[in-house]
């Protein structure tokens, strides 16, 4: 019996039309990929579209559109497996006319996805509202896969290039009305949640007011931060956070510290991947910041093994007389994976923090001359050379609890680097293909 004819049911008073079945055509285009933020330069390929939706319908009637990736623009990239259901894509349609775009959402369910293997993802369903009689064709549009981590959920942004032909056309008999509403299903998205912070904020007790009788070493406290790290890295990050000082002349070495290999590397890192930065923010009798630097990691780091920052130093040099605070503040931290590469900049501004340090200092000439912060932003206070530091007592900041800085970091470049739905920029420096 064809579609036609199955449409006509003799129903009461006469002929009545209902939706017929489900067709199914496929389509393949040219999409251009956008991975996230910092991921490298956009990649072009070509993907293949199976949309399922009813041949013939009636004004009124809700009918359910599937878009099936029976062809995906890209394989997995060779630098990360992809957990089980951690991938949900999300689609539109354009409708014809131009009366409007159907969003089509994914369920997150996939088998585990191992490296180099085909990507695979769910069928995107939606459902339309036709309110207007006459053709509505269906043409696929942009589509975004987002894939969920331990350590966040990363999203690749793909749109068509060229022009891109009708997948499906469906044919709506009855009365009048608005063309082209749409109702579509709700997204259940991946949301990560970071951990609670406790601000806690502490003074170390010890003070340099010059009768201290000969002190020259003054541990902090740790101190709990919460970083936002925006988009790069969802949740945040939140760590306990140590500054140190020791008088040096005129002025203090500070050595900010936060937890030692409290976390398991997600994948291997090699020598100089991390680099990170701080701003240390002087309150109370003084004001400014200081910008303390830590090397690179000295070694490669394999996959599960413990992680964390170097220590970070610069020198403070009191512009102000007093009782001066130190507290942690903004962070940046810039990850190279490949030598010779530019770095990747990922900064974390601080959310809660608290008061690690105090000190009673005394101004110097040339104490408040201005520093440019971690994070890019000038702003006026302590000048924040940076200096060797070192030889400082241990603060317990690896008693804190986990630093998630790192992982969160280590998964976030992998997927910049064009892992997710993208064809890996890292080809390039590989020499390898897709």
């Amino acid at each position: 019996m064809s579609a036609a004819v199955f449409a006509l049911l003799l129903g009461g008073a006469g002929m009545v039309m209902v939706a017929s079945p489900a067709q199914a055509a496929e389509i393949t285009f040219k999409v251009r990929c956008v991975p996230p933020a910092g991921g490298g330069s956009p990649v072009e390929g070509e993907t293949t579209a199976r949309i399922t939706a009813p041949a013939n319908a009636k004004v009124g009637d809700e009918v359910e559109v599937v878009w099936k990736t029976v062809k995906p623009a890209s394989n997995n990239t060779d630098l990360m497996d992809i957990p089980k259901d951690s991938v949900q894509p999300t689609g539109w349609l354009a409708l014809g006319g131009g009366t409007g775009e159907l969003k089509l959402v994914g369920e997150k369910k996939n088998p585990p996805i191992p490296k180099k293997a085909p990507m695979v993802m769910s069928d995107m369903k939606g459902k339309l509202k036709l309110t207007k009689a006459g053709k509505v064709t269906l043409t696929p549009a942009k589509y975004d896969v987002a894939v969920t981590f331990p350590f966040g959920t990363f999203v690749t942004k793909c749109a068509p290039t060229g022009s891109v032909s009708a997948a499906h056309t469906i044919d709506v008999a009855g009365g009048g009305g608005p063309g082209g509403n749409t109702s579509n299903g709700n997204t259940n998205s991946g949301n990560t949640n970071s951990g609670n912070t406790n601000s806690g904020n502490t003074t170390s007790g010890n003070t340099d007011g010059g009768q201290n009788g000969g002190k020259t070493d003054f541990p902090g406290k740790p101190v709990q931060v919460k970083f936002d790290c925006g988009a790069t890295v969802p949740g945040g990050i939140t760590t306990p956070v140590t500054v140190n000082a020791r008088k040096n002349g005129s002025g203090y070495d500070l050595t900010v510290k936060t937890a030692k290999d409290a976390m398991k590397a997600p994948v291997a890192l090699p020598k100089g991947a991390l680099k990170p930065s701080m701003d240390i923010k002087i309150g109370g009798a003084d004001s400014g910041v200081v910008k303390v630097t830590g090397p690179a990691n000295a070694e490669a780091i394999p996959q599960g093994a413990g992680v964390s920052l170097s220590d970070m130093t610069g020198t403070y040099k009191p512009g102000g007389s007093g009782k001066a605070t130190l507290s942690p503040s903004d962070m940046l931290i810039e990850v190279t994976m490949a030598p010779g590469s530019a770095p990747l900049p990922v900064p974390c501004k601080a959310q809660s923090t608290g008061v690690s340090l105090e000190l009673d200092v005394a101004a110097q000439p040339g104490g408040t001359t201005g520093n440019t912060s971690t994070t890019g932003n000038t702003s006026t206070g302590t000048a924040g050379n940076a200096s060797t530091g070192g030889g400082l007592a241990e603060t317990g900041a690896e008693d804190e609890g986990g630093l998630k800085a790192l992982a969160l970091v280590a998964g976030t470049v992998v997927l910049l680097g064009g892992a997710v739905f993208t064809f890996t920029p890292w080809r390039r420096l590989r020499g390898g293909t897709r």
